[in-house]
């Protein structure tokens, strides 16, 4: 039985996180949170909105396809899959959820721990189907990506007062980054080796953010206070992956942090052929994602490749290739 192509560099990609590399697991949730209708994916194959939150592909499709394996990464809870797609790759992940539990209550969607329940799940199905020496190969050989904790700042954190009234933004990150860290630890005591920690991009340049910040007076430029904790957060974990690779015996953890390239989209984007960067392609492009960006909507653009966002809150496909190109070149690539 062949299960990973001649030319894979690595036998599957496996994903958990939120909506920047969710598949379409929200789909089978009961939550608001979810993009199976049109115009999402009207760029994906076959013009299939299949719940990933843009116009086409997420960056671990992107991965998955230049680690030598499918150009697409399935959601786990997607019933047109089973366990003999999910052998070479499988999505975890659900748009909306964080590190903190407390993020993924907001919109009533799947938790980090649930995440990982369900993919103990599929280790289960995984050595029924191949055998446990096979499945433990894949396991442990496979490449784990990870990205999440933007909705846990922006949905949870300066939304709700409960985090604000608990902890300072800087204890609240050290309070995040603790979490990753037990997470990673969870994963690896399964079986997982080699893994990808996502940092978060520049988010108070979202173009939701943006919008918020022209209603506060600041003429609709990035929210500098946002990007400020994103770095310093990205600092946080780049430190967590140093320290574990120590600790953690034959392991390889890298750091996968977007904020450099994205920004340089967001400051040059003609440099990158796009046209516009504070304004998303979808309906009027200020604030609207999910349910808000419709088929219906007579704003939204007829080119999303001219445009870094594609709702208010999520990149094109042409900004998640790029993003995937740059992050593969420098650091994934280690991995294989």
């Amino acid at each position: 039985m062949q299960i990973f192509t001649i030319k894979a560099k690595v036998p599957a990609v496996i994903v958990f996180g939120d909506s920047s590399v969710d598949a379409g697991n929200n789909n089978h949730i009961q939550t608001v949170l979810k993009s199976n209708f049109r115009p999402y994916g009207r760029d994906f194959y076959g013009g299939k909105p299949t719940g990933r939150f843009s116009n086409g592909r997420v960056p671990p499709d992107f991965i998955s396809e230049m680690f030598g394996l499918r150009p697409y990464v399935p959601a786990y809870l997607d019933t047109a899959y089973n366990i003999t797609d999910f052998a070479t790759g499988v999505c975890f992940a659900s748009a909306g959820t964080g590190y903190d539990n407390a993020t993924s209550d907001v919109l009533a969607v799947i938790p980090l721990w649930k995440e990982v329940e369900y993919y103990k799940d599929y280790q289960k199905k995984l050595r029924d189907y191949l055998g446990a020496e096979k499945a433990n190969t894949i396991i442990s050989e496979a490449v784990y990506l990870t990205s999440m904790g933007t909705n846990d700042f922006l949905e949870n954190y300066y939304t709700l007062p409960n985090r604000r009234n608990q902890y300072t933004i800087n204890k609240y990150q050290y309070y995040l980054a603790s979490i990753a860290e037990s997470f990673i630890k969870t994963i690896y005591s399964l079986g997982a080796r080699k893994i990808s920690l996502g940092g978060l991009p520049p988010m108070g340049c979202l173009p939701l953010e943006r919008t918020t910040n022209f209603m506060t007076g600041n003429g609709g430029t990035c929210n500098a206070d946002y990007n400020k904790v994103a770095v310093a957060f990205n600092a946080k974990l780049s430190s967590l992956v140093a320290r574990l690779n120590n600790e953690l015996l034959g392991s390889k953890i890298v750091f996968s942090n977007p904020y450099p390239i994205f920004d340089q989209i967001v400051q040059t984007p003609s440099s990158f052929g796009f046209e516009s960067t504070a304004v998303a392609c979808c309906s009027t492009g200020l604030f609207e994602m999910g349910y808000m960006c419709d088929q219906y909507n007579p704003f939204t653009c007829t080119n999303a490749n001219s445009y870094v966002f594609w709702d208010s809150f999520h990149p094109t496909d042409k900004t998640n290739r790029i993003i995937s190109e740059h992050l593969f070149k420098t650091v994934l690539s280690t991995l294989q």
